[in-house]
């Protein structure tokens, strides 16, 4: 069987504000001459979306020693780029709250998600990345073909779970046996049509297989191995049982070494807790 991607995410471009609101702010972030306050007014249409932000940026995911209490401060504190994907990230996380809760609920799905993205932009950091921020909106964009699954098709997804009860796969690899394809793929076609920077198309459609990339290996290799530590802190839960296999190109691709772990895992910890809140609750 191979399932027709593009007919499961039909009309999903239509989705909420998602791309409108990314969109709105590249566009006005291209344009060298915009202001801070330009920035921020654009961000204060959406009254949830600025007290999310601001939730986010006043807890440990930033640690500020001050309080910041409003946009046009955090634009200048945080930055323009960094603030516009913290806006996509938050965004798509409050456009996709009713989901079937059968197997997943969306609570535990966006939990790992953010843990997943939190570890991605940790790692980032220790390559002195110069907008951490993209790396966890790619986390938190990994899975996202799932609730793209499980919305559209929920017989198809429920046949899914029920092979990898069977089998005790991955349920990634229950996915393309099932459909001949995994969620990555869904969720590739998906920011495709939302017209996100090609980097996400990449990353979310080989995350399970990082060695398949071609323009972002790193990137992919990043979010690879951030998503099997979010599991390893059983951090939330996307629907897998147990920890996905790790490949081992993907540690060659990065450079990590293992003494890293500890550190990572300790940052990921004390900023999951403090932040989660305000990405889903707010």
């Amino acid at each position: 069987m191979q399932v027709d991607t593009m007919k499961l995410i039909a009309g999903m471009d239509k989705l909420s504000s998602v791309p409108v609101v990314y969109n709105e702010l590249d566009e006005a972030i291209r344009n060298m001459r915009v202001s801070a306050s330009h920035i921020s007014s654009i961000i204060s249409k959406d009254t949830g979306l600025t007290a999310r932000l601001l939730r986010i940026v006043n807890s440990a995911f930033y640690s500020f020693p001050r309080k910041i209490d409003t946009i046009s401060r955090a634009v200048i504190i945080v930055g323009t780029q960094q603030l516009r994907d913290l806006a996509l990230a938050t965004s798509i996380i409050s456009s996709f709250k009713d989901i079937p809760e059968n197997r997943i609920t969306v609570e535990s799905f966006w939990k790992h998600s953010i843990a997943c993205g939190i570890a991605a932009r940790c790692i980032a950091g220790y390559f002195k990345e110069p907008n951490i921020e993209r790396y966890f909106v790619a986390g938190i964009l990994h899975d996202i073909g799932r609730i793209v699954l499980v919305t559209k098709a929920p017989d198809l997804a429920e046949e899914i779970f029920r092979n990898a009860d069977r089998t005790g796969q991955p349920l990634f690899l229950a996915e393309r046996a099932v459909m001949g394809c995994d969620h990555g793929a869904i969720g590739s076609d998906l920011v495709r049509l939302w017209q996100l920077p090609r980097c996400y198309e990449e990353i979310i459609g080989f995350h399970h297989q990082p060695n398949q990339a071609d323009l972002y290996k790193l990137e992919t290799s990043v979010v690879h191995i951030a998503d099997v530590i979010a599991h390893a802190m059983m951090l939330g839960n996307s629907g897998e049982r147990g920890v996905p296999p790790v490949y081992e190109e993907a540690w060659k691709e990065t450079g990590l070494s293992v003494d890293l772990l500890p550190y990572i895992m300790d940052t990921v910890e004390k900023q999951y807790h403090d932040s989660v809140n305000g990405f889903i609750f707010n």
